[in-house]
């Protein structure tokens, strides 16, 4: 049913877990200021929506988080859908797109889980933190959105977490699906979805403790840095030109590495996708997918990056890994 003010309400209780960002910052120079009860305090409507049930887990600048307190925070939000609650994290810009990735990857419950947060401090003109926080609650209890697993709510537009990309550093339009587009919309507290996302089997990882590297190839590439990081990190993503090619200097170096560490392959592009047999030439998409390197180019380097070191945090080889991220390459 809707109340009259348009906010939709469920049986599903929400849980909000607040871990600081720019939602919570007030200032001329905007600091962490709010918990999570001063932020629904601010927003009376939240009253006549579904139960909400407020925690503060962290009060940091998403840029300050480590893979501990994502990994922590993460594990929270599954055990609260698990338990048959919808779930909003509010927290900041800088680094939602991983959270949500890592969300995605090891939850397997029906209630959404809904990331959410501003662009701009509440204490500007023009803060976007209310409006998003109501509409990411909503989403959380509304009966329509069961199954669609980890999302992103901003500006009023629902994204699913594994394609989703931050496309703004300052506006309030902070994230984009380049590639897949919104799953749907919120108009007056209901929620419209015409899409569900892709969900693959929950990865059971036990910690995020490897150091995986994202090495993006450019004009001129000698290959230097993409053999510097195969020697000192656990594994590393490639970002690759156009379709998934690369200078000869560089393919030679992906072919070393990938007898030494797990390689994960996504393009430059934002509308990222990766041929298979147009082009011929030394370094172009055959070479690259014939090296044992895992391709997903459907992901962002942000995204590629949070899913290596979910599979490496499971325990899985080369050949689980490619099986695991398989979604998110043409097939």
């Amino acid at each position: 049913m809707a109340h009259a003010d348009g906010i939709e309400s469920s049986l599903r209780p929400v849980r909000l877990l607040a871990a600081g960002g720019t939602i919570a910052m007030r200032g001329d120079r905007a600091v962490p200021a709010l918990d999570g009860d001063e932020l629904v305090e601010q927003l009376p409507r939240l009253k006549s929506g579904p139960p909400l049930r407020i925690e503060t887990v962290l009060a940091l600048p998403s840029a300050q988080l480590s893979l501990v307190d994502a990994f922590d925070l993460a594990r929270r939000a599954c055990a609260a859908g698990e338990d048959g609650d919808g779930v909003v994290i509010t927290t900041g810009t800088d680094t939602m797109e991983e959270l949500a990735v890592l969300c995605a990857l090891i939850y397997g419950g029906r209630p959404p889980i809904v990331l959410t947060g501003a662009n701009r401090p509440g204490s500007h003109p023009g803060a976007d933190g209310p409006a998003n926080l109501l509409d990411a609650v909503v989403v959380a209890g509304a009966p329509a959105a069961a199954g669609v697993g980890a999302v992103i709510v901003f500006a009023g537009e629902v994204h699913a977490a594994m394609t989703v990309r931050k496309v703004d550093s300052t506006g309030p339009t902070a994230f984009g699906s380049p590639t897949a587009g919104p799953l749907g919309r919120i108009v007056e507290g209901r929620v419209w979805l015409h899409a569900m996302p892709i969900r693959s089997e929950p990865l059971t990882v036990q910690r995020l403790a490897h150091r995986v590297v994202v090495v993006s190839v450019g004009l001129g590439d000698d290959g230097a840095l993409l053999r510097h990081a195969a020697r000192s990190a656990d594994a590393v993503v490639l970002v690759a030109l156009g379709a998934g090619h690369l200078p000869p200097s560089v393919l030679r170096e992906l072919q070393t590495a990938c007898e030494r560490v797990p390689v994960l392959i996504t393009c430059r592009p934002d509308r990222s996708s990766m041929l298979f047999s147009t082009y011929g030439f030394e370094g172009a998409e055959r070479d690259l997918r014939a090296t044992g390197a895992v391709c997903a180019p459907f992901l962002s380097p942000a995204a590629a990056r949070m899913a290596l070191l979910c599979c490496l945090g499971a325990g899985l080889d080369r050949a689980a890994t490619a099986a695991a991220l398989s979604p998110w390459d043409a097939r």
